[in-house]
């Protein structure tokens, strides 16, 4: 299924591709989600006609996330609390979402599905960096220090 992108795509393309893309991806995520329209001749000619309006919302977007990057860096190491055993193994483990939280503690709004965590939910007591992908091309780390509550 080719279909045209209407704004920048992490590990798929940039504005204006015309990418070709599992039936299912495009037809469930992309096309409902308003990331990409069907490669038609007619979707074609109108997004040649909207392309300067997608080009600005997409630089709208890309400075409002560096703000937000800039933010999230300058904190300092953020501590989570956590029960854990004798040899520093956690009781449960600390995910997305309490790390996302103790980051909007602090004043900076930031959804679970922007925090990346490659090697899964961190189990044990120890001083992490972890990423949190704002936009496709911008992403913030933060120091995480999971002590024992």
């Amino acid at each position: 299924m080719e279909v045209i992108l209407l704004e920048n795509i992490s590990k798929l393309g940039k504005l204006g591709d015309t990418v070709d893309v599992k039936a299912g991806f495009g037809r469930n995520f992309l096309i409902p989600k308003g990331k990409a329209v069907l490669a038609t001749a007619a979707n074609s000619a109108e997004f040649e006609v909207r392309r300067a309006e997608l080009e600005a919302t997409s630089a709208g977007q890309l400075t409002e996330a560096q703000v937000r990057a800039d933010a999230i860096n300058a904190l300092d190491q953020i501590s989570i609390g956590a029960n854990a055993g004798e040899e520093g193994k956690l009781f449960g483990s600390v995910g997305t979402r309490d790390i996302a939280d103790a980051i909007a503690a602090l004043g900076c709004e930031v959804d679970k599905s922007e925090v990346r965590l490659p090697e899964g939910p961190l189990r044990e007591l120890g001083e992490f960096e972890v990423a949190i992908q704002i936009h496709g091309d911008v992403t913030a780390m933060v120091a995480i220090a999971v002590i024992p509550e």
